[in-house]
This record gives structure tokens, C-alpha cells and sequence, in this order.
């Protein structure tokens, strides 16, 4: 603080360092305290432009309460990973829209989650694997206790081996273990029943392609450029092409 005094008037400048990153708003204006407000109660009265994320979110249908249940009883959560879009929703805003559908939506009891991996693309559909500990770790102990197994659809070799390598360490017990492979929709029905949750039509062709080329569960694609399918006259040209190319040099 310095003062400088004149014949007429006195006044004060106030010198602030602004190299040490210090913030010079606060001691030129007045602003009211913000209200730091905890989302984990999820209030039901959501802000605006919350409700317009989540209604965007909802449009999306990656995560969404089943009207059906498994054999066991147990309400079905459905995940869709190709219908999630990594790379513009948050981390925090997924937490928020996840929490606000269980306590909305969830009623009591069990409850179990089909998540279909089905094309699913890593750079584009995947929030990744420290995200959804994230997620579940700070769900209440309660609902841990409540959801009784995942179901997972077209796990892929990728998948199958990031989890049983690294699954163990960055996920929970008790959420590892609940884990299920399903790599058919056909050992799908030996839990759940046929019509209790919507199967979109994308992950069925999947499934079809999945049964008639079955190596590709292991990442193993036996005709990746589809040559098996190319008209014969491909390789009859050809053939008629290397033979003009030796009369050639016959003449």
C-alpha cells in the first residue's frame, strides 16, 4: 500500500504482484460468495441448462432403464457404447447424468446392467476404465450392493484382455467378479429372456456376423478386404493382361 498526498486531495494505489498469479478481481469488485452445491444429492429441481445435457443425454439412449428383468429378478440397466460419445461428453457430466438416472429411475431392489460392446469404437465410444471406477466407487454402498451382475455382450479379445490384465487392479473386487462374458446374444437368453430388454438392430447383424466368422471374437479377420466376394472377371483380367505383356516382348 502507498499513499501519495497532494494540495487538494489524498488517494490510494494499491500495487499487486501480478507475477505470482494472483487474481486481482476479488479486490476490485465486490462479488457475492459462490454456493459451491454438492451433485451427489442431485437435487430434483436441475438447473436449465443441466436438464437440456441430460435431455441430450437421454436422446443418445447409451444408458437407460429396461422395462423387463433378468431370471433373477433383477431390473436391467442397458448400455449401448456405440450410442456414447467419448469425445464431447465429460467425465464429471457422465457421473452427474448416471446418478441422476438411478435415483430417479431405479426403484427398489436388485438390478443388473447389460452393456452391449458391440463395434464399439475406443477412441470415440470409450470413457475409459478409470472413469467408470470412478463412477461406481462413488456410487453408495447401498446400490453396489443392489446391482448383482454386468452382462457383457461382444466382449472382443481386446477387451477380455485389458479386463483380466488390469481389470483386477482398477476396478473392485466386488464389481470384477459381477462381470459376465457373453459372446453371443444366444447365452444372453440363458440369463434374461427373449423381449425383456430391446436389442438394437445393429448389435443383432453384429451378432449374425459374429456366428458366421467366428475367428473374429479373437481379432483374427480371415478375408479383412473381402476378396472371396470379388467378381471372377477380376482374376481373369489379370490373366489376360500378364499374357498381352509377353506377347510383347515375344514380338
Amino acid at each position: 500500500m502507498g499513499r501519495s498526498s497532494s494540495s487538494k486531495d489524498d488517494f490510494s494505489v494499491l500495487v499487486l504482484a501480478s507475477d505470482l498469479g494472483i487474481n486481482a478481481r476479488p479486490f476490485l469488485t465486490h462479488q457475492e460468495p459462490e454456493h459451491e452445491e454438492s451433485w451427489h444429492d442431485c437435487p430434483s429441481d436441475l438447473p436449465s441448462s443441466e436438464e437440456q445435457e441430460f435431455a441430450h443425454l437421454d436422446s443418445l439412449q447409451f444408458f437407460r432403464l429396461e422395462s423387463g428383468s433378468d431370471k433373477s429378478g433383477n431390473r436391467i440397466f442397458r448400455i449401448v457404447g456405440k450410442y456414447f460419445q467419448a469425445i464431447v461428453i465429460s467425465a464429471e457430466l457422465l457421473k452427474k447424468y448416471v446418478f441422476n438416472k438411478i435415483r430417479t429411475e431405479l426403484p427398489e431392489g436388485p438390478f443388473c446392467i447389460v452393456y452391449m460392446h458391440s463395434t464399439v469404437q475406443t477412441e470415440d465410444n470409450n470413457p475409459g476404465l478409470t472413469v467408470l471406477r470412478w463412477i461406481y466407487e462413488e456410487l453408495p454402498s447401498d446400490h453396489k450392493d443392489r446391482l448383482q451382475a454386468v452382462y457383457f455382450v461382444h466382449p472382443g479379445i481386446r477387451s477380455r484382455l485389458v479386463l483380466a490384465t488390469l481389470g483386477r487392479f482398477f476396478l473392485s473386487g466386488g464389481l470384477y467378479w459381477k462381470i459376465k462374458y457373453v459372446s453371443r446374444l444366444q447365452y444372453l437368453w440363458d440369463d434374461i429372456k427373449k423381449g425383456q430388454l430391446e436389442i438394437p438392430e445393429f448389435v443383432q447383424k453384429h451378432d449374425d456376423i459374429l456366428e458366421h466368422r467366428p475367428l473374429t471374437d479373437y481379432g483374427i479377420e480371415p478375408d479383412p478386404l473381402h476378396l472371396s466376394q470379388m467378381p471372377p472377371t477380376a482374376y481373369s483380367f489379370g490373366r489376360h493382361d500378364s499374357g498381352w505383356s509377353s506377347r510383347e516382348y515375344m514380338s
